[in-house]
């Protein structure tokens, strides 16, 4: 039991390229919903969004998010 603990492989070791491609996306994500949340009623009338909407989607997580963002490419 003790040797399957402190085993570890060569792919634990490598970076998960995948996780930091999701983080960054999140972060941005966050940011521009932070964006999103400061703008004015004439912003956006402009983009034709009501204060409901502008709530609604500021209010997300950043990790909500729809599936086909994360979908980052097919693993090599």
């Amino acid at each position: 039991m003790a040797d399957t603990l402190l085993h570890t492989s060569a792919q634990s070791q490598r970076p998960n390229i995948a996780f930091g491609k999701i983080f960054q996306m999140m972060l941005a994500v966050r940011a521009e919903r932070r964006a999103l949340a400061a703008l004015d009623a004439t912003a956006l009338a402009d983009l034709g969004l009501t204060r409901a909407d502008q709530a609604a989607e500021s209010a997300r997580a950043p990790w909500n998010v729809p599936a086909h963002w994360l979908n980052t490419g097919k693993r090599q």
